[in-house]
C-alpha cells in the first residue's frame, strides 16, 4: 500500500467478503460460548484478514478497546504478539478468559490483557510505546447497543442482558457520549493510537455509519477525518463484508435486534435496509518528513 500523493487523490478500494460462514459458526468450538453477551465482536475472520494482511510473524499488534479479546486470540495464532486494553474489569476477566480457552500455552504468552483506559494507551504500554507495528480496533459507534436477551423478549420483558447497554454502566466508557464528545473522545483515542506506533506502523480500525435519530452518520468520513487530525496518513478503504455471497448476491445473516431495528425504521418510513458491511479504514505512522512515508512489502 502506498499513500496518494495529492489530498483529492483517492485511496484504494478492496471488498473482503469475511462472512461466509455466520459469525457463530466462526466463534464455535474457537471461543468461550460466554463471549455472546458482549454486545459487539469483531468477526474473527476480519481479525485474522487484518492482522494478515498489515502484520508480519513477530510483530506487535495492540488492540485499544479490545472486548472478549478476538484480536489478540487471531493475531497470537498468527505468531504475533499482542496486547490488549480494555476499560471494563467485567470484559477484561472474559477476556483473559478466552485467551486460556481458546489458546495453548505457547501462544497464549504472547498475549495479555491490561485494563485501562485507551485514551492514555501510551502510559499503559510503558516502554513498548513508540514499538507497536499495528494497532487494530474497533471503536464503539456511537449507537445505542447491547446484547438481547431472547428468553426475555419472548417473555414481553427487558429486551437488554443486564449491564450491556452502551458496554457498561460506566459513563466513562465510549459507548455513551453522542455528538460532539463522542468525536472528541475518539480523536483522543486516535490521538494516544498514533502515538504508540512505530513510525511506518499501521492503524487499521473498523467503523459503521449508523443512524442516530433515523438519520445517516458518514462516521467513516469522519474518522478518516480524525485520523489525519492525529497526523496519519490515510492508506486503504476496505468494504468487510458482514453479509455472505450466495449465488452472486448478498445474504445478510442479522441479528434479532437488527432485524427488529430495520422493521421498526421501515415502518418510520426510513428505507434501511438490513446491515452488511463494515467500513475498514487503514492508516500509517508516517516517518519524518526527511525520509517521507514507506509503505509495507
Amino acid at each position: 500500500m502506498t499513500p496518494p500523493t495529492t489530498p483529492d487523490q483517492a485511496v484504494p478500494l478492496a471488498i473482503w467478503p469475511c462472512a461466509q460462514a455466520t459469525a457463530k459458526t466462526q466463534r464455535a468450538g474457537r471461543y468461550l460460548p460466554a463471549t455472546s453477551v458482549h454486545p459487539a465482536k469483531m468477526l474473527p475472520e476480519l481479525a485474522r484478514r487484518i492482522i494478515a494482511t498489515s502484520s508480519k510473524p513477530g510483530e506487535l499488534i495492540v488492540d485499544p478497546m479490545c472486548g472478549i479479546a478476538t484480536t489478540l486470540v487471531e493475531a497470537a495464532l498468527l505468531d504475533r504478539h499482542g496486547v490488549g486494553v480494555e476499560l471494563e474489569p467485567r470484559w477484561a476477566t472474559l477476556a483473559r478468559r478466552n485467551l486460556a480457552y481458546a489458546l495453548d500455552p505457547e501462544h497464549a504468552q504472547r498475549v495479555q490483557i491490561v485494563e485501562g483506559d485507551a485514551r492514555a494507551l501510551a502510559t499503559l504500554l510503558g516502554e513498548r510505546a513508540g514499538t507497536v507495528d499495528l494497532v487494530a480496533t474497533s471503536l464503539p459507534y456511537g449507537c445505542d447497543i447491547s446484547t438481547l436477551d431472547m428468553h426475555a423478549y419472548r417473555q414481553g420483558g427487558s429486551s437488554r442482558v443486564a449491564g450491556t447497554r452502551y458496554y457498561s454502566p460506566d459513563t466513562a466508557n465510549l459507548g455513551h457520549p453522542r455528538g460532539p464528545r463522542y468525536l472528541q473522545a475518539t480523536a483522543e483515542v486516535y490521538g494516544a493510537c498514533a502515538t504508540v506506533l512505530r513510525p511506518g506502523g499501521l492503524l487499521v480500525t473498523v467503523t459503521r455509519n449508523p443512524r442516530p435519530q433515523g438519520r445517516l452518520f458518514d462516521l467513516a468520513a469522519a474518522t478518516v477525518r480524525l485520523a489525519q487530525q492525529a497526523g496519519l496518513v490515510y492508506l486503504q478503504h476496505v468494504i468487510a463484508l458482514r453479509a455472505g455471497i450466495r449465488d452472486g448476491r448478498l445474504v445478510a445473516p442479522p441479528s434479532l435486534r437488527q432485524r427488529i431495528n430495520t422493521r421498526n425504521a421501515r415502518a418510520r418510513g426510513v428505507p434501511v435496509h438490513l446491515p452488511a458491511h463494515e467500513d475498514v479504514l487503514v492508516f500509517q505512522r508516517s516517518h519524518s518528513a526527511a525520509e517521507g512515508v514507506v509503505g509495507r512489502g
